[in-house]
Order: structure tokens, then sequence, then C-alpha cells
């Protein structure tokens, strides 16, 4: 379970996976927020059409996920190297 804990951990060192779960926060906080929200009946409007936070999520998801694929490749990349 250490074993586990430590990758985790070198992951979330990197700056490209921190650059891309804060993209990918950031991106799709207000459009999960809005959902749940209308699906709890504290939005004022039971069926939303949130056009700014979607089109927000639409431009942060895909830069997010390169971010996060680039910094596991090179932290996946630096631990394979011989010490």
């Amino acid at each position: 379970m250490k074993e586990r804990t430590t990758f985790m951990r070198a992951y979330l060192q990197s700056l490209w996976v921190k650059v891309g779960l804060g993209l990918l926060i950031v991106g799709a906080g207000p459009l999960v927020f809005i959902i749940v929200a209308a699906a709890l009946g504290l939005w004022p409007d039971p069926n939303p059409n949130p056009i700014g936070p979607g089109l927000l999520f639409f431009l942060t998801f895909w830069p997010a996920i390169i971010c996060i694929v680039v910094g596991v490749i090179r932290v996946r990349i630096r631990n394979s190297r011989p010490n």
C-alpha cells in the first residue's frame, strides 16, 4: 500500500499534473455545480441551459487532459531510469 501512495505522490508533485487537475477543476466546477444544484432543486431553473459554464468546460477539458497525460508520461519516464 505504501508503494502505491509513493507513486501517487510522484504524480501529484509533477507541475504538468497539477496544472491539468487545476484546469479540470476550474473548467468543470461551475458546470457540475449548476447540474447538481438543479438536480437538488436549489437552482431557480429546474432545466438549466448553462451556455457559459458549458463553453468553459469545452475550452478547458482537452488542454487539462493533455497536461495530465504529459505529466504522467514524464513521471513514468523519470521513474523508469536507473539511478
